[in-house]
């Protein structure tokens, strides 16, 4: 990983504007933050009269060759005619470098929020994921990791135990049922899974309804189970989460077949999530976004619900999975 010692402070709009003109692209008006927290994303029109987005990546989270797997993973999507934001090639390159910072271009791709119970949309959504998954298991990810515990899980415990952040009074409560989810991961996950390459973080936030599906962001891409791009679509009560599941993996089917073992590890990934988000606000608390955007974190009672979620997920990874509905 690429060792940088600067951070956003320095990224002014004219530092923007200077690195856009570095490529021969001239804003004329715009540079409208987008909400993004772990880079800076900017929406701008261009002399040419097109919209476009620039992401400016944040130092030293990725390396340049594991962008790059990122984005040459997006634009063969793009070649299959599967509708992503897909980086825009300017002299041969997708990821550009300026005064330190690396950041990339993107055609503005609008849309409206998809929606997660609507069953018509749900479908479209299961048969493009199915047709990312065709793709993504023809080769791996090289420099991107692999989901698993350590990332996600330990070194995210890591960082809680080493922050100020959890009350005094609720530190052994807390710690001793964090310990125990974990424990309990452990013992529901399994790496008997192909390693696709993902999506990675395939939440209804990055999928924008046109006249069909539009993925965006594809910053977390790594290699993983399929059922990682597929248990963010599913909300509400069990029924709920067993019809739209149903409606996914039909559709899914389709391109691509889901093994259906996968579905055991939708409580560990849901786990794996809720640890690593904590620990993700933590290690970003002094970018000041972070506490612009979260102030509830420094909050007690965050923590003291933290400790009932803890409780709550594990009961969860001991319930029975999801089945698919018998087909007829």
């Amino acid at each position: 990983m690429e060792k940088q010692s600067f951070s956003f402070a320095d990224l002014s709009p004219d530092v923007l504007l200077d690195a856009l003109d570095s490529i021969e692209v001239h804003a004329e008006s715009g540079l409208l933050a987008l909400n993004s927290y772990e880079n800076r994303v900017y929406q701008f029109k261009a002399e040419d009269g097109q919209r476009y987005v620039t992401k400016f990546y944040r130092p030293a989270r990725w390396s340049d060759q594991q962008i790059d797997e990122e984005h040459q993973f997006t634009l063969e999507l793009e070649q299959h005619d599967i509708p992503v934001a897909a980086p825009i090639a300017i002299n041969g390159s997708t990821l550009h470098h300026y005064n330190g910072y690396r950041f990339a271009l993107f055609p503005s791709v609008g849309g409206r929020q998809f929606e997660v119970d609507n069953f018509d949309q749900l479908e479209w959504v299961g048969r493009f994921l199915g047709r990312i998954h065709q793709v993504g298991q023809r080769q791996p990810f090289i420099h991107r990791p692999t989901l698993g515990l350590e990332e996600y899980v330990y070194q995210p415990r890591q960082i809680l135990a080493n922050s100020d952040f959890i009350p005094d009074y609720l530190k052994h409560s807390f710690f001793a049922d964090l310990d125990r989810l974990i424990a309990e991961i452990e013992s529901h996950w399994s790496t008997d899974w192909p390693a696709l390459r993902l999506h990675g973080d395939c939440h209804p936030g990055n999928i924008l309804w046109r006249d069909g599906p539009m993925f965006v962001d594809l910053d977390d891409a790594r290699n993983g189970p399929a059922v990682q791009d597929l248990w963010m679509m599913l909300n509400g009560e069990r029924h709920d989460q067993l019809a739209q599941l149903d409606t996914l993996l039909e559709a899914y089917n389709e391109f691509a077949d889901f093994d259906p073992r996968q579905l055991k590890l939708i409580e560990p990934l849901r786990a794996l999530r809720m640890v690593h988000y904590m620990a993700w606000l933590a290690k970003r608390w002094q970018d000041p976004a972070f506490p612009r955007a979260f102030p509830w974190f420094g909050d007690a009672k965050y923590w003291e619900g933290q400790v009932l979620a803890f409780k709550e997920q594990i009961f969860s990874l001991n319930e029975q999975p999801l089945q698919l509905m018998p087909q007829w």
